[in-house]
């Protein structure tokens, strides 16, 4: 079974994760051959090769090329990705992603879910984000997804609402039930896409699980820091464990959380 593991030691965002796919070989020209049937228009996606911290990687960027886009919500969202000709479990993982994002916004702003207005989230680049990203792992043919812990900033971050706390409020309530740890790193290292997109995809929030690498990928972040910051995105088939020796009390899972009654 092919397996995906997103290793976040940086934090997670939605360019990140498509930076990271792309990197680990799925063609972005079949990225934007899916995401040219949703019906939304005035941006370019553009891949850039970058470093950090010495390391190469591949950074994408959702150029917007003409005015303002109108602001959306969850209604007009769904409209756009299920009128695409993305595969329906594409559509249906995308749904369940924009579904965390306007819950935890509404939430936060103390609002019906269905007024929640997409600001940074609904703008075009949320929806290239999120749609990318399902469908890189799904042309990557990956059946489960399995992700690190999450590093989580603080300080405050700069947007639409003005000054909020680090991490964004919308993504803390995102990542209610998932293992998260501080950093002290005064930057914002998951997002709320980022939040939401894992959250969707992984299985289970552990150590790296026992694979035969195939693939890796690193997606660049935007904001250099003082540690590398990529997401490292490994691809591979999963392997029954073999445990030798008296090693296999050091098989330490500290943080294994297992989501329960949610279908892929």
């Amino acid at each position: 079974m092919k397996i995906a593991y997103f290793d976040c030691f940086s934090g997670i965002s939605g360019d990140m994760c498509l930076g990271a796919l792309v990197d680990a070989g799925v063609d972005l020209s079949l990225i934007k051959e899916g995401l040219s049937t949703l019906p939304v228009d005035g941006y370019e996606l553009r891949l850039e090769k970058a470093q950090r911290n010495g390391i190469a990687a591949s950074n994408v960027f959702v150029d917007l090329i003409e005015g303002r886009q109108p602001v959306r919500r969850l209604p007009e969202i769904q409209k756009i990705i299920v009128s695409s000709a993305l595969p329906e479990k594409v559509q249906a993982k995308s749904m369940e992603v924009f579904n965390r994002l306007a819950a935890a916004e509404a939430a936060v702003h103390g609002v019906p879910v269905d007024s929640v207005h997409f600001h940074e989230v609904g703008a075009v680049d949320a929806i290239v984000d999120v749609a990318g990203t399902v469908l890189g792992i799904s042309l990557l043919q990956v059946e489960k997804v399995y992700s690190s812990p999450l590093p989580v900033g603080k300080g405050f971050v700069r947007c639409m609402h003005g000054i909020l706390p680090s991490p964004a409020p919308a993504a803390l309530d995102i990542l209610k039930g998932i293992p998260i740890y501080g950093t002290g790193i005064e930057e914002e290292l998951v997002t709320p896409t980022g939040a939401a997109l894992i959250a969707s995809l992984a299985e289970a929030f552990t150590d790296l699980p026992s694979l035969a690498i195939e693939k890796i990928g690193y997606g660049a972040g935007k904001k250099n820091m003082d540690q590398p910051n990529l997401l490292r995105l490994i691809i591979g088939e999963e392997q029954p464990l073999k445990i030798h020796s008296s090693c296999e009390n050091h098989h330490h899972h500290h943080y294994h959380h297992h989501k329960t009654g949610r279908g892929n």
